[in-house]
C-alpha cells in the first residue's frame, strides 16, 4: 500500500488544514521559517482549487485515489447531495470511527490498530479500515487487547480527554463505543467545500 511520507505539519499548511484535524494538537509548536514568502504564492487556477479539495480530504482521512474515487461513484448513485453523501461515507470507515470514539489519538493509529485486529464490530472480529459502520453498530476493544499499555491509557484519572460527536456514544469502563444514528453533513469538523470535488470528477 502507497503511504505519503510527507511531514504532516507541512502537508497540513500546503492544504490549508489545521493539525487538530488530524489529531496533532501539539503540531502547532513546529512552525517552519524556511519558507518566509509562502503568504506569496501565484494564485490557483480554477483546477487547482479542485484539486485541493479533494487532496483535503483524501489526506486527512488516509485514502488513496482509487478508494476515493470508488466513494465518488457510490455517492453518485445514491439519494441525496453528491458531495455531503460522500463526506459522511467515508465518516463511517471504522477507522475513523476508532479515531472519532477516542480509541485512538490520530486516524493513522487508529488505521493501524483496526489492521492488527484489536477491534470487534458487534461481536465479530474486524481488521479492514474500511469497513463501513452502520446506525446501531457497537465496537468494542477486544478483551485481550485491554490490558496493552495503548488501551489501558485509555481508562483511570489521567486518562486523555477526547470530543466525542453526537452521533456516537462511549462507554469508558467497558472500552465501547456505539454509533446511535448515522453521521450528517453537519457533523463533518473541518472546513470542506465538497462541491468542488464533484466538479472536479463531472468533467
Amino acid at each position: 500500500m502507497a503511504k505519503n511520507m510527507q511531514p504532516i505539519v507541512k502537508r497540513c499548511r500546503e492544504l490549508g488544514i489545521s493539525p487538530s484535524v488530524m489529531g496533532y494538537t501539539s503540531a502547532s509548536k513546529k512552525e517552519s521559517i524556511r519558507d518566509p514568502k509562502k503568504d506569496r504564492r501565484r494564485k490557483s487556477s480554477e483546477y487547482g482549487i479542485q484539486l485541493k479539495e479533494k487532496q483535503k480530504v483524501k489526506f486527512i482521512y488516509g485514502i488513496l485515489e482509487k478508494q476515493f474515487r470508488m466513494y465518488y461513484e457510490k455517492a453518485v448513485r445514491a439519494r441525496g447531495i453528491t458531495g455531503e453523501v460522500l463526506l459522511t461515507t467515508i465518516e463511517r470507515r471504522l477507522d475513523n470511527v476508532v479515531y472519532r470514539s477516542g480509541f485512538a489519538m490520530t486516524r493513522r493509529e487508529a488505521r493501524q490498530l483496526v489492521n492488527h485486529g484489536h477491534f470487534l464490530v458487534n461481536g465479530k472480529s474486524v481488521n479492514i479500515p474500511s469497513y463501513l459502520i452502520n446506525s446501531g453498530d457497537v465496537i468494542t476493544v477486544k478483551e485481550r487487547s485491554r490490558n496493552s499499555v495503548m488501551f489501558k491509557r485509555l481508562t483511570g484519572e489521567d486518562a486523555p480527554k477526547f470530543t466525542i460527536p453526537t452521533w456516537i456514544e462511549r462507554d469508558n469502563t467497558e472500552l465501547k463505543a456505539t454509533v446511535t444514528r448515522m453521521p450528517l453533513r453537519e457533523d463533518i469538523d473541518f472546513d470542506v467545500q465538497e462541491h468542488l470535488i464533484v466538479e472536479l470528477y463531472s468533467k
